[in-house]
């Protein structure tokens, strides 16, 4: 039986923080509409976590299944290809962490909705029986989306929409329209760190038929989409901050996003992009520390 160590080495520790970003955002927005709930936030985060960790074993399991992870890959060895974990290890490890997962987001439910607003239960059931298929189908089967340049979109959907908007309503039981901007901002953000990831891998991909955006792309067209996805995210977020902001305080999650700048700078005088992969640690965690500030700051 393989050791602890190397389920949480496949678990992939260092993606985890980018995947609440979401669910801070939309608790911050829920402390600034009084509407905050502790058990509803931290049930979320548990949720998002599962979502998280299933997607990596899944990839895991995708990836190695169809030969994409070899010696040709430049990110850390995934476990199946380094050998540490088999097809069916991964395989049983999908279905205890969907189970768990499944759990999870049916307590998330029942503590937002209660038992009379059935409608409203059904919706996020189906919208987490979805994210299961999608953290699975990424790059499992035949018709892995991920394999057809269709992962940006649904890490922009879940991430993003899904996560900001989604849990803000799980507190509030409404939406305003201005939220679609935070929403936005972490979803081109997430984005962000998939298409990074994509852009180190390009030419291994290319070679194995993963047709992500950045091998549909090429390099340069990768570098062009990677500035417009930035430029997004901080315009949605200042836009979102100065409509409504009330003192100086909401302004301090703005500075989340200087390290992105000096980022945006590496990746364009980096021409060898598998040189590329110190950077995903960069803007994921500049992501969080987005998030992590304007929850601070929402709380205050």
């Amino acid at each position: 039986m393989p050791s602890f160590k190397v389920w949480l080495s496949a678990a992939r520790p260092r993606t985890l923080p980018l995947s609440i970003a979401g669910i801070l955002v939309g608790g911050g927005l829920a402390l600034q509409e009084n509407a905050y709930n502790g058990l509803i936030f931290g049930l979320a985060i548990l949720a998002t976590l599962g979502f998280q960790i299933l997607s990596n074993y899944a990839n895991d399991y995708g990836d190695g299944v169809k030969g994409t992870d070899n010696d040709e890959r430049v990110g850390p060895a995934r476990a199946m290809q380094s050998g540490l974990l088999t097809a069916a290890h991964l395989k049983k490890a999908i279905i205890i962490t969907s189970s768990i997962t499944v759990v999870i987001v049916l307590s998330l439910i029942y503590s937002a909705f209660g038992k009379d607003q059935f409608l409203l239960s059904l919706l996020f059931l189906l919208l987490g029986i979805a994210a299961i298929i999608a953290a699975i189908k990424y790059t499992v089967g035949r018709s892995a989306y991920g394999y057809k340049g269709l992962g940006d979109v649904f890490v922009f959907l879940f991430f993003g929409l899904v996560g900001v908007l989604g849990s803000f309503f799980l507190f509030a039981q409404y939406i305003h329209i201005i939220h679609i901007l935070p929403a936005v901002t972490i979803g081109a953000l997430s984005v962000m760190v998939l298409h990074l990831n994509n852009m180190r891998d390009r030419v291994s991909d290319t070679r194995v038929g993963k047709n992500t955006l950045a091998v549909i792309l090429g390099q340069k067209g990768a570098v062009r989409y990677h500035n417009i996805l930035f430029l997004v995210a901080i315009c949605c977020w200042v836009s979102f901050i100065v409509l409504r902001a009330t003192d100086l305080l909401d302004y301090v999650s703005i500075i989340a996003f200087l390290p992105l700048v000096k980022h945006m700078l590496t990746v364009r005088n980096t021409k060898e992009h598998t040189l590329l992969d110190p950077e995903l640690k960069k803007v994921a965690l500049s992501t969080f520390l987005l998030a992590v500030l304007f929850f601070v700051g929402s709380y205050f």
